[in-house]
């Protein structure tokens, strides 16, 4: 397996939004998110498929933190191995909001244009 590069998205005036949101939150859920990084980097990105789930009619990919957490990452894979991380945020509801979604695409609209 190929190691992979995650990449945080950092908006044009030098925020790290996703980065923000991890560090927001208390250290459990920290820690389980870092650890799907970690896999992602240290095996690749197919090491992390029982974490995930793509979002269907968009490139968007759906990091899943399960449990009372309910707690969401989207990311985009930008090559065959790297991937970016986009938005992060808490689902309440069942499917995941389109507020969230619009979210992650206008950043890989605003990443893709730089």
């Amino acid at each position: 397996m190929s190691k992979s590069i995650v990449y945080y998205y950092t908006s044009p005036s030098g925020n790290n939004p996703v980065k923000e949101f991890i560090d927001s939150l208390i250290i459990g859920q920290r820690v389980k998110i870092r650890r799907i990084f970690e896999l992602a980097e240290n095996y690749g990105i197919e090491s992390i498929r029982p974490y995930v789930k793509k979002l269907s009619g968009s490139p968007l990919w759906e990091i899943r933190v399960l449990g009372k957490d309910n707690i969401r990452v989207l990311y985009v894979g930008v090559s065959e191995n790297n991937i970016i991380v986009l938005h992060g945020f808490f689902k309440n509801s069942l499917n995941t909001p389109i507020k969230e979604i619009d979210t992650a695409l206008k950043r890989l609209a605003i990443w893709r244009n730089h």
